[in-house]
């Protein structure tokens, strides 16, 4: 089976001609580098190659007939390398997305705008909480 074709197959890629540009711009299949997506792939045969930005290291454990989804897709294969650890953000996240809040969202105590919590209290304070 065509080298592209089977990364396609087994989901590393969403499209057969990402794959062929991946295989284009250099993958080590057993140990020999190659640049020809037209190269067959043999089950045993170990494939290292980059997805974005990480180097990804297969062995190849079946060859598919279709593309199929995403479990039978993950018979295809073994990852020989681990998982990476994901980067945290920081201390502080947001506590909807889990991302770090955007610059200038947190303000010390008493600097710039007031909140509405500490309007109304300003308001209470002088007296003028029941203007409209």
């Amino acid at each position: 089976m065509r080298c592209d074709k089977w990364l396609w197959q087994a989901r590393f890629f969403k499209s057969r001609t990402l794959a062929a540009k991946a295989v284009q711009g250099g993958i080590r299949l057993s140990g020999e580098k190659t640049d020809k997506p037209n190269r067959s792939v043999r089950v045993g045969d170990v494939l290292t190659f980059q997805q974005g930005r990480t180097i990804r290291v297969i062995r190849v454990e079946a060859l598919g007939t279709r593309r199929g989804p995403a479990a039978e897709a993950q018979t295809l294969f073994t990852d020989l390398d681990p998982p990476q650890p994901k980067p945290k953000t920081g201390p502080k996240t947001g506590p909807k997305t889990g991302k770090a809040p955007p610059p200038g969202a947190e303000r010390p105590k008493g600097a710039g705008r007031p909140t509405k919590r500490e309007r109304r209290q300003l308001d209470k304070l002088h007296g003028t909480d029941d203007v409209i």
